[in-house]
Parts: structure tokens; C-alpha cells; sequence
């Protein structure tokens, strides 16, 4: 099976829009992550060099570069979670093809199923954290970045804004098949928190991007 990151943005988008059930959002929601990443980085390369940010004072430089390097890294984590969130989805439906005619195959099913649902929960709220991560690490290239490519750090606020809500939707649908009351309070806990302080990261963020736009 080829990876869904090795696909052209057509031959994504044709499967996606396919009656196949994943990809699907959390793929996408991933993918959202990623394409925020690479914009960051891309405004990173562009101001690297340039008169403006050789001005800068150099314990600013440093911690640009130190923002610069965490955003490729998470860039690299999404990247690989674009194709684990389906591949966990696949799992969930290799446990539910299992047998089911005694009762010792029903209960292994339904532990192979408790053990794919968790790790369907897990895979799009890594992806929720790493875009959260992401827009922890915007502000400082957006207020220091090259000032003609700030609009695109932008995009990148609102692209891991969307990956991270995304992500947060999946876990929410998948919170109702584990049977863990204490992994499902632990995990909408987490994602709660996520999304609200996400949300004011990326207002942060814009704020910063639309002032430098004037």
C-alpha cells in the first residue's frame, strides 16, 4: 500500500472524495498540520539572510532559529500521522471482521476492537498536540519574519487552527466506542483544553500578522 503523503495533491483529493472511508478527516486534519508547517518554514527561509532579520539582535535570531527548528520537526510528525490516522482506522475495521461465533472469539474481537478504538483516539489527538505545538511556535516567525511573506504565516495559523479542530472532531466521534471512562474523560479533558488555548494562540498570531500588514 503506497502512502497517502507520496500521492499528488490530485490523486489525494480523488481518493478522498472517493465512497472509500479513509482517508477521511483525520488524514486530512494531519495534512492541514502539515501544509501550516511548511508555510512557517517557507517565511523562515525567506527572512533568513535578509538585511531586516541580519538587524536583528542576535539572542533574537536565536530564539527565531530555535522556533524555526521546532516547526520542521513537527512538520516531520505530521507528516507520518497523515498516513497513521488511516491505518488506525484500519485496524479498528480488521478487529471488527474478526470472528465472533463463541463466546472466547467475542471476547477477543472485542478486545482487539477496545485496543484499535483507543489508538484511533490517540492518533488524532497526537495530531490535535502537534498543531497545538505548531501554533505555540508561529508567533515568534510571524512577528520577526520577513515582512512580504507575513501574510503566509498567517495561512499557517489558520491551516494548524483547522488541522488541530479537525483532529479534536475525530476524537470526539471516537469517544463514545471506548469502553475506558477514565481514557475517555482523560482525552476530552485534554482536547478541551486544547482547542480553547489553540484558538488563542492563532488570535494572537493574526493579530500580529494583520498589524504587520497594516
Amino acid at each position: 500500500m503506497s502512502l497517502l503523503m507520496d500521492k499528488t495533491v490530485r490523486e489525494y483529493s480523488d481518493v478522498l472524495a472517493s465512497n472509500e472511508p479513509a482517508p477521511g478527516g483525520g488524514s486530512t486534519a494531519a495534512l492541514s498540520g502539515v501544509m501550516a508547517a511548511a508555510l512557517t518554514s517557507m517565511v523562515v527561509n525567506l527572512s533568513v539572510g535578509k538585511k531586516s532579520y541580519e538587524a536583528l539582535d542576535e539572542s533574537i535570531k536565536s530564539s527565531f532559529m530555535g522556533h524555526a527548528e521546532k516547526v520542521q520537526k513537527l512538520r516531520d510528525e505530521l507528516t507520518f500521522l497523515v498516513d497513521e490516522d488511516t491505518q488506525a482506522f484500519n485496524k479498528f475495521m480488521e478487529a471488527m471482521k474478526l470472528p465472533k461465533d463463541t463466546d472466547e472469539q467475542k471476547a477477543a474481537r472485542e478486545a482487539k476492537m477496545q485496543e484499535a478504538s483507543v489508538y484511533a483516539l490517540q492518533i488524532p489527538l497526537t495530531t490535535a498536540e502537534r498543531c497545538f505545538e505548531l501554533l505555540q511556535n508561529q508567533e515568534v516567525i510571524a512577528t520577526y519574519g520577513n515582512k512580504n511573506a507575513v501574510s503566509d504565516v498567517g495561512v499557517g495559523a489558520l491551516m494548524a487552527l483547522a488541522g488541530l479542530e479537525g483532529a479534536i472532531l475525530n476524537v470526539n466521534i471516537n469517544l463514545p466506542g471506548i469502553a475506558d471512562e477514565a481514557i475517555r474523560n482523560d482525552a476530552s479533558t485534554k482536547a478541551s483544553k486544547l482547542q480553547s488555548e489553540g484558538i488563542a494562540l492563532q488570535q494572537k498570531t493574526m493579530e500580529i500578522v494583520n498589524k504587520r500588514i497594516g
